[in-house]
């Protein structure tokens, strides 16, 4: 039979994202960790003045209205910064400047599957370390990898438990690759892996507007590194990944640091109570600086209640893998929709 495709593409399993209704079908979509509440009314107030003299030019190569207000707001400087379509095209040019054949990507597992397709489309040698199931750093075990690119996702997706900073300090004075710290979640969490950058060279932190700025749809994200790193990044990364609109409507929404506080506060509220009350429905529940739960329902029955929540318009995330099979994932939404979704447990449970 004949083949198009390299023989890594033929032999590799694609990244299946979560499901993704429909445009106005009445779906409770706790499934892929977007943020319940609508983006900053800056950002929109950016959107509905929209200059079309933007549409016709090409956009900064470089998002620099963007890369400004992360300064800003982060406190970073301008040239340690770096933007792209989503932080999935940061974690794919990462992969492609720095692995090939005979060099390493190392990562604990469970985590985000992309980072295993990203490695295979490379090709590289992948090497997952499984994590224990208190999900400690394996430290000494990724150190004796040597890879030439380590991921640590901190707050971890499905497991929503952070990586402390010591640790990473640790993992990263030993490594002689780079280290990724993707924190796309770090907007709900009590720590930022960030202060790191500025002590190691081959620390880049990764992060993203999908989830604490409720801009999912728009693509963007960026990585903070020392300008050295990033070097090599800008020679791989595209001409002009990022559109105009993206970067100017993320710069109205990073520059509204207090709108995406308020609403990162409410999901960390609603995270609280809803922890509280799928235990007393017998779930067990890993502890969550994320805007998501890994949870196990008292029978293990995950896909069964998958499925059953699925006919009655209420989406979570199953994953038919090892070590997760038994469980489920489960967006933290509005009060209201996590009562519905408690309401249609009592019965299924």
């Amino acid at each position: 039979m004949t083949t198009y495709f390299r023989p890594s593409v033929e032999a590799m399993t694609g990244y299946v994202p979560g499901e993704q209704p429909k445009p106005g079908t009445n779906i409770i979509k706790l499934n892929t960790n977007e943020n319940p509440y609508p983006p900053s009314p800056d950002a929109i107030a950016v959107l509905r003045n929209l200059d079309s003299e933007w549409l016709r030019r090409y956009p900064d190569p470089y998002a620099n209205e963007f890369r400004l207000a992360i300064a800003q707001a982060l406190e970073v400087p301008f040239e340690w910064i770096i933007v792209s379509n989503g932080s999935d095209e940061l974690l794919n040019v990462v992969v492609r400047a720095c692995a090939e054949l005979g060099r390493k990507v190392v990562y604990p597992m469970p985590t985000y599957v992309l980072y295993r397709t990203l490695t295979d489309i490379q090709p590289a040698e992948r090497v997952e370390i499984p994590y224990g199931e208190d999900y400690r750093l394996p430290i000494e075990e990724l150190v004796a990898v040597n890879g030439a690119v380590t991921f640590i996702a901190t707050p971890n997706s499905p497991s929503g438990h952070i990586v402390r900073i010591d640790e990473i300090r640790q993992l990263a004075a030993r490594l002689s690759g780079v280290l990724v710290v993707d924190e796309a979640y770090v907007d709900f969490a009590c720590e930022t892996a960030l202060p790191l950058v500025k002590e190691f060279e081959n620390v880049i932190v990764i992060r993203t507007l999908s989830k604490g700025y409720s801009l999912a749809g728009l693509r963007l994200g960026f990585g903070i590194a020392n300008p050295k790193l990033l070097s090599g990044l800008f020679k791989v990364k595209d001409s002009y990944n990022i559109d105009a609109i993206a970067c100017l409507v993320g710069a109205a929404a990073m520059r509204d640091q207090a709108y995406k506080n308020e609403c990162t506060e409410k999901v960390k509220r609603s995270r609280t109570k809803l922890a509280v009350e799928l235990k007393q429905l017998g779930f067990q529940l890993w502890d969550s600086q994320a805007n998501f739960f890994l949870t196990q329902p008292p029978k293990g029955n995950a896909e069964q209640i998958y499925l059953a929540l699925k006919e009655r318009g209420i989406l979570v995330r199953y994953f038919k893998q090892p070590g997760l099979e038994d469980k489920l994932r489960i967006t933290v939404g509005t009060d209201e929709q996590n009562q519905i979704l408690v309401e249609a447990l009592i019965h299924l449970v």
